[in-house]
């Protein structure tokens, strides 16, 4: 075989091996250990051999030489008399001796993978690259975190500094109403949360003080005399909500038609995920800067246990979790954007951002958590947002109730918000 033929055969041997560099790659062996070992000569060509392939210790050229020759169509002839000697310098001239050596040391033809076993090993290969690589947070996600939180902080005064002008809160039960015979209603919840029986039941001890002192004083203007007083708190956090919700991009983009219907069916459980962020689990109660406010102040203003007790538990879970900013952020938006509320038309968009948001949240909590609970985060806050879901409705049912008991306290944003139709202003 003359110099140019043999040039050509290495290009095509070089092309080769370049087209089969990743299914190369599991099969090196690379043992630093064995630095001090003297050197193994590869049983075709005496080169040095990296380690076994095929059932045979051979040099990387004789391995990707064996596996192509078995693949070739055509059969391989040898232009002499099939005695030619291969060593490192000459095999590339004859291709059948060098194919019968390497059968003649053990190379096993069946050993040698077929183009789908190849694929399947190379999708094999990348699958644990992406599970061995670190997960990191996209730089789009980080901007949707960011203007989350920018969002959250301008709209959620923790402190609740600008909760002003509200009607006083009356602790008193007037005689006769329906709850003026359990007036230590947080007690009871306690217990079933497994809260501490003392902290509770001394909070509400006193509100028990202050109705016997002042039961001849009672307001007479309504039934339940904490209404006035948690509806204007309600309506101070539904204002809040909604700055929230205009303040994104990807909410002012959509029409306003899936804004209000996006907007009703998420209030109720943003607010809680809001307030979860001050209450305070030992205690059973919510820190709202100077004011703190326990579960019988709901009572007072009218809602019914089919509601509170569910809602009570919830607290106690989400905040036994633990969650950063960060992460409430994410719930209130992935309660935003849900695409299943009534009256939303733009649907599919709306499905990828919840989507998107989901991925968010699991990625945040992959790249910033630590610890073996961190694996059960994700799925425990969609359990909370599942179960915000199914006291939606009772919210809505329990409002209007109110409002057919005890009309003109309610304020009309939150009678539009748990009405049916569309309203115009947001």
């Amino acid at each position: 075989m003359n110099n140019k033929a043999a040039g050509v055969q290495s290009i095509r041997e070089a092309l080769a091996r370049h087209n089969e560099e990743d299914e190369d790659e599991e099969d090196k062996v690379t043992d630093d250990d064995d630095d001090d070992e003297e050197p193994r000569a590869c049983g075709v060509c005496g080169d040095l051999a990296k380690g076994y392939h095929f059932n045979a210790l051979t040099c990387e050229g004789c391995k990707g030489f064996f596996r192509r020759a078995i693949k070739r169509s055509t059969q391989l002839r040898c232009p002499f008399l099939n005695k030619c000697s291969i060593t490192k310098n000459n095999r590339r001239s004859c291709q059948a001796c060098r194919f019968r050596k390497c059968q003649a040391i053990g190379m096993r033809k069946e050993m040698v993978m077929s183009e789908k076993e190849v694929l399947e090993r190379r999708t094999r290969i990348k699958k644990k690259k992406l599970l061995n690589a670190p997960v990191q947070l996209s730089s789009q996600q980080e901007e949707t975190i960011q203007e989350l939180l920018c969002g959250h902080r301008g709209t959620f005064d923790s402190a609740f500094y600008r909760f002003s002008g509200f009607r006083p809160m009356d602790r008193n039960i007037l005689p006769g109403s329906e709850f003026a015979s359990e007036p230590s209603y947080a007690s009871s919840l306690s217990s079933s949360s497994s809260l501490s029986s003392s902290s509770s039941s001394s909070l509400c001890g006193a509100f028990e003080n202050q109705e016997s002192q002042e039961g001849e004083q009672v307001r007479k203007g309504g039934v339940f005399t904490a209404l006035p007083h948690v509806a204007d708190l309600t309506t101070y956090m539904i204002q809040d909500i909604i700055s929230f919700s205009k303040s994104l991009q990807d909410f002012r983009s959509l029409n306003m038609g899936d804004q209000i219907s996006l907007l009703k069916g998420a209030t109720f459980e943003i607010m809680q995920v809001r307030f979860n962020m001050v209450f305070n689990a030992k205690r059973g109660t919510w820190e709202c800067g100077h004011f703190t406010y326990c579960i019988d102040d709901a009572v007072r203003a009218g809602f019914q246990p089919l509601l509170l007790e569910p809602l009570f538990k919830f607290h106690h879970t989400l905040r036994n979790l633990g969650l950063q900013d960060e992460e409430y952020v994410l719930m209130q938006a992935m309660s935003l954007f849900s695409p299943d509320r009534p009256g939303v038309q733009q649907h599919a968009v709306i499905d990828k951002l919840h989507e998107n948001l989901a991925l968010t949240l699991k990625t945040w909590i992959d790249c910033k958590r630590t610890g073996p609970e961190k694996h059960l985060l994700y799925p425990k806050m969609l359990a909370c947002l599942t179960e915000l879901r199914t006291m939606n409705e009772e919210y809505s049912k329990q409002v209007l109730q109110i409002q057919d008991i005890d009309p003109d306290v309610i304020p009309p944003l939150i009678m539009e918000m748990v009405s049916k139709s569309p309203f115009d202003d947001l």
